[in-house]
């Protein structure tokens, strides 16, 4: 065999070799492709994933922090009356406006009556009975404890028709022995209610928070 024969020879050789490795390396190839592939897309899902979590997450702690930070839709004018009232008139509240105070059976402004319930059941915590003896009084109820009791201007009880908190659905008459006036008087405030009337210390209206 002459010496280029004997060089082509090797060569052919070599040629089978690489081929016959090849062949032998393409499965393992394809499956470490296959491999990094649906790892790739494991990972992706699992960041997309993530990436809807995170997205929740930061809605929810957003509608929390709006929830905590604010104490209420309600406001009161430069006179102490619900704004959203005022156009109604003293005593001629819509029910709709209104709200049960728990089962008293006592009706007032939706935000008070709430939290008056609040601060009926802070007081039970602590072991103090509160009760009600009148709340929200339409113009023809105050017409008609105006009638019995006389004015207070004149040194009776009733405030002109028209003019009372009563008629707003913001005050509340209560029955208070002489440990639940001393708990209301130290802790009322807080529930956003205030003693406001000289002579009267059942009388307690709802003046917002830290009234």
């Amino acid at each position: 065999m002459s010496g280029i024969e004997a060089i082509s020879s090797r060569i052919l050789e070599i040629q089978t070799t690489v081929a016959s490795f090849s062949a032998r390396a393409q499965p393992a190839m394809g499956t470490l492709l296959t491999q990094a592939t649906s790892q790739s897309t494991t990972l992706q899902s699992a960041t997309s994933s993530a990436t809807a979590f995170d997205l929740l997450l930061a809605q929810a702690q957003a509608t929390t922090t709006t929830a905590t930070s604010t104490p209420g839709t309600f406001s009161l004018n430069a006179d102490g009356i619900p704004s959203d009232l005022a156009a109604y008139g003293n005593g001629q509240v819509p029910a709709a406006a209104l709200a049960s105070v728990g089962s008293t059976g006592h009706k007032l402004w939706t935000p008070a009556a709430g939290a008056f319930e609040t601060l009926l059941a802070a007081a039970k915590a602590d072991g103090v009975d509160i009760g009600i003896t009148d709340s929200y009084r339409t113009y023809d109820s105050q017409v008609d404890l105006a009638e019995r009791k006389g004015l207070y201007s004149d040194g009776g009880l009733a405030a002109k028709p028209g003019t009372s908190d009563h008629g707003w659905g913001l005050s509340l008459d209560l029955k208070l022995d002489t440990a639940a006036l001393s708990w209301m008087r130290t802790n009322g405030a807080t529930y956003g209610f205030a003693e406001d009337v000289p002579r009267e210390p059942w009388h307690w209206t709802f003046q917002g928070a830290d009234a």
